[in-house]
């Protein structure tokens, strides 16, 4: 394993400790609201805290964007950490076991290691650029399934910024049609994870953050997959809004949203 690799789990663990010890306890924690549908609790920031404490005790040079401290030493260095601490915070406050700790490294802009711990199943996802995907150091790739009407997608609804929820529904309508069947987790680090590990056929949604998605997608695409923004194109970790498949359904996934995405 690649030591910045290594020094990534580590930090992971960290903050699963962090989150299940709080798991045990659920109604008395301190929960504030960033905005509608935006929740922050005390268990997001001291399992930030684990985990850029942990990296940077590594390496101390390194710069860090993470969902609650925002930016660190960002510019001052060729190295980011892409860190969100709990992925699936409203889960986790509801006591729904799907949340995940989610820690990309970027070097000159591109992402090149990866974690997602999901702590209730103990599945370690991890991932370096050139080197592969695996789950509990198994070796993983997206699925082989190529008629949408066999496939499963996840995908997450856009609860938190809404302009474009009425183009989503519409989307995803003709998902439905077309599809096996959809999935919202509510938790789009294990999202992209599923679809590197073949659980589900594919993924996409809206107006993300580098946070929740950075991780995830080296993952699918060190798996196998592609990932890509709504119309095909590369600028998914800037604007957010993802697609993530093996190349046949991530093909026809574009053809279904193509006519929601004109003007």
């Amino acid at each position: 394993m690649h030591p910045m690799l290594n020094v990534a789990v580590k930090a992971a663990r960290r903050a699963a400790t962090v989150i299940q010890r709080a798991s045990l306890n659920v109604d008395v924690i301190r929960v504030e609201r960033k905005k509608a549908n935006d929740f922050v609790s005390e268990v997001d920031r001291n399992a930030e805290t684990a985990i850029i404490e942990t990296i940077l005790e590594a390496y101390p040079k390194h710069g860090v964007l993470a969902e609650e401290s925002g930016a660190q030493g960002i510019g001052q260095s060729e190295y980011e950490w892409i860190i969100d601490p709990l992925d699936g915070t409203t889960n986790f406050l509801h006591g729904h076991q799907q949340y995940a700790v989610s820690i990309a490294l970027a070097h000159k802009g591109q992402i090149q290691q990866a974690v997602v711990y999901d702590p209730n199943r103990n599945d370690l996802f991890t991932a370096s650029r050139g080197v592969g995907a695996f789950l509990n150091d198994r070796r993983i790739r997206v699925s082989k399934r190529i008629n949408m009407n066999e496939c499963l997608i996840a995908t997450g609804f856009p609860v938190v910024d809404q302009s474009m929820i009425d183009t989503y529904f519409a989307m995803l309508k003709d998902v439905l049609a077309k599809t096996a069947g959809g999935r919202r987790e509510g938790s789009a680090a294990l999202d992209l994870a599923n679809v590197a590990c073949g659980r589900v056929d594919g993924f996409f949604e809206f107006n993300l953050k580098p946070w929740d998605i950075a991780a995830g997608a080296l993952l699918v695409q060190e798996a196998g997959g592609i990932v890509t923004d709504l119309t095909g194109e590369d600028g998914w970790l800037e604007s957010g809004d993802i697609v993530a498949a093996n190349p046949k359904v991530l093909g026809q996934l574009l053809h279904i949203f193509a006519p929601h995405l004109k003007g």
